[in-house]
């Protein structure tokens, strides 16, 4: 059989191989040609429908895509290879209860298949469905025993249900699959990292320097706490940022001739809930100037309750849910309500959706609190940071412009309350009369360098115990061992449970010094501690993550804290250790200090961000090329 409306004389196979090879080669406008002339041959044939609307869906042409797939389905329903084609489509479009009623679809057809199992479990994860994901994993798993995707999603799974030991073999088993993956090794190292083992790496993880290239690209998050090296981060961010870009981009901002009476501004995240970032941020919210501007928040994360939420809609101008929303629906609809600086405030960290800047909601676009570092994009604007988060030894390693806050970078609301704790500390588990080291950061922040600090501070302080926030059991059972390795008694590590809030500050009192982690900060937990009056430690490094509790510091005016080298760490908290009276009187500073100091002046703070923005804005009408911006204390 001939094809002749191919024009060219070849037969359907032929130009179905063709296709599907310049499909494959990005050559879509092609494709679709030659496919749209397969579909004039053989109008009946549920394959070449297939294979044009598989065409149209990479030309990422939605709607043409959907009607050609719905049409092979409807020629033949038990044509599994569609309904993939089509889960897929609604998966991209985050129309999750269709995408999976078409993979399941799929699965019954062809029940053994890995990568249709594999895909079921995909979309019940981003349904939160974790329970019924995790069998589909299990299935796939069962039907092929080296499927690394299917064991990836699995890790996630156990990672996410808090059963951090068995996530970390099933990334360890991804990594062994993949052992040139960066990607899956860095998933590794951070597993790893969660429940605090520091066994030595098998053979073949070691002496790898996990940057990853084009292509093979590592989480930037998830090895902030591998090391201290601002320049490796910002390759891993730009590798990462290169993975994101996007093909077609949206038409150009038509600039307008002046400032607009509210400049409108659109602040991003899936964390518009009862978490870290919103309860550094609600001082922020309630303190924008409204006169001045318009404040849009755009919510994408699966929380959608919780009193900082209902709170956060009675101070933002309008609070839009786009959980459920694609992508390029997310950027046209910022883009229809006409946002003049668009604000990441996730970036790379876990359920952030970077790529919606890649296509550019709007003229700025900025770098804010939720990643602690450089986003290593071109279509990232600018960094709100300040010149203890970035030295200018360092501004090298950052490819954003900076917006220099003139004192700390991180938003804080000096209008949080708490409850006076009433409870003795033995009922916490913490001696009544001992020393009280803290440390309430993640475990992942933990490292054997300041846990070898803080076992000698243990060993030299009679009756003092350190006190962790729980984790997981995995992390709370390694880090007592790693205790007793170091000649010190498992029982002086005491675990505080997770508690809402107001309680979790309230209990801070039962502290007495709060020992900061080196290559990733304190960051939220620093300002709870100097908030309740707790006094921190802190080793300023190299990268972002790992200067943040000293520009928390400076704000408070507690410039003492902050040491010069390991050696000064130990020695600012074995004296404080050692002598009572400079711990209360250093206390007392603190308290003072929270009443007056920079830090946590919100009106003051938000007054000095709006002038960045305003600043930014300037730079684009007077059509000039993003640049830094330094902005003077006032």
């Amino acid at each position: 059989m001939r094809d002749s409306a191919s024009g060219n004389g070849i037969s359907a196979q032929q130009a179905f191989m063709k296709t599907s090879q310049l499909i494959e080669q990005g050559a879509f406008a092609r494709a679709i040609e030659l496919a749209k002339q397969l579909v004039e041959s053989a109008p009946e044939s549920a394959q070449v429908w297939n294979l044009l609307g598989f065409a149209y869906a990479r030309d990422q042409k939605p709607v043409e895509a959907e009607k050609c797939l719905r049409k092979a389905i409807e020629l033949d329903k038990n044509f599994a290879t569609a309904w993939v084609n089509i889960g897929n489509l609604f998966s991209s479009q985050k129309k999750l209860g269709l995408a999976l009623q078409a993979y399941q679809n799929a699965s019954y057809l062809q029940a053994k298949n890995a990568n249709i199992l594999n895909s079921c479990a995909t979309v019940l994860m981003e349904m939160q469905r974790f329970d019924e994901a995790e069998r589909f994993c299990v299935q796939a798993i069962t039907n092929d025993p080296n499927f690394a995707d299917a064991y990836h999603n699995l890790a996630v799974i156990l990672y996410r249900n808090k059963k951090r030991a068995a996530a970390k073999q099933a990334f360890e088993k991804v990594a062994k699959l993949h052992p040139n993956s960066m990607s899956a090794l860095s998933d590794f190292l951070y597993a790893r990292a969660q429940i605090c083992d520091w066994s030595l790496l098998a053979p073949e993880f070691q002496n790898v320097k996990a940057i990853g290239n084009p292509g093979n690209c590592v989480s930037p998050f998830s090895l902030l706490h591998f090391e201290d090296d601002p320049y490796a981060q910002k390759k891993r961010s730009e590798n990462r940022a290169g993975e994101l870009a996007v093909r077609d981009s949206f038409p150009q901002f038509r600039r307008p001739g002046s400032r607009p009476q509210k400049l409108k501004i659109g602040y991003f995240s899936a964390d518009f809930h009862n978490h870290a970032t919103l309860s550094l941020m609600m001082g922020l919210f309630g303190d924008h100037d409204k006169s001045r501007f318009e404040i849009h928040t755009y919510s994408y994360g699966g929380v959608t309750d919780g009193w900082r939420r209902a709170q956060l809609q009675k101070l933002v101008d309008k609070n839009w849910d786009v959980r459920s929303f694609s992508d390029r629906e997310i950027v046209q609809h910022a883009r229809d309500q006409g946002i003049d600086i668009a604000i990441d405030l996730k970036g790379y960290t876990q359920s952030g959706r970077p790529q919606l800047f890649a296509y550019r909601m709007a003229p700025i676009q900025i770098n804010y609190v939720g990643y602690p570092g450089t986003l290593g994009a071109d279509y990232i604007d600018y960094l709100i940071a300040d010149h203890t988060i970035i030295p200018d030894e360092y501004k090298n390693a950052y490819s954003e412009k900076i917006i220099y806050m003139p004192h700390c970078y991180q938003p804080n609301d000096g209008g949080r309350e708490f409850p006076e704790n009433t409870q003795a500390r033995t009922e916490l588990g913490l001696p009544e009369n001992g020393f009280v080291f803290c440390s309430f950061n993640a475990n992942y922040k933990i490292s054997p360098r300041e846990f070898d600090i803080w076992m000698r501070l243990l060993k030299k302080v009679d009756g003092s115990v350190l006190w962790l926030f729980e984790g997981s059991e995995d992390a709370m059972l390694n880090l007592r061992k790693e205790a007793g390795n170091r000649g010190v008694d498992p029982a002086r590590l005491v675990f505080a449970g997770y508690l809402p809030e107001e309680q979790h500050l309230a209990r801070h009192k039962h502290a007495d010094l709060f020992l900061d982690t080196f290559n990733v900060n304190a960051h939220t937990t620093a300002s709870d501690a100097l908030w309740t009056g707790l006094p921190l430690v802190t080793l300023p490094g190299k990268q972002f993550a790992a200067r943040v509790a000293a520009s928390v510091l400076k704000a408070a005016n507690l410039p003492e804290l902050i040491a010069k080298s390991e050696e000064e760490y130990e020695a600012i908290a074995l004296d404080l250790a050692l002598h009572p009276e400079k711990t209360a009187s250093m206390k007392a500073k603190v308290k003072d200090n929270v009443k007056a100091c920079p830090l946590f002046d919100t009106k003051s703070y938000t007054r000095d961000l709006e002038r960045g923005y305003d600043a930014a804005y300037e730079r684009y009408l007077c059509q000039q090329a993003p640049g830094d911006i330094e902005l003077v204390s006032q």
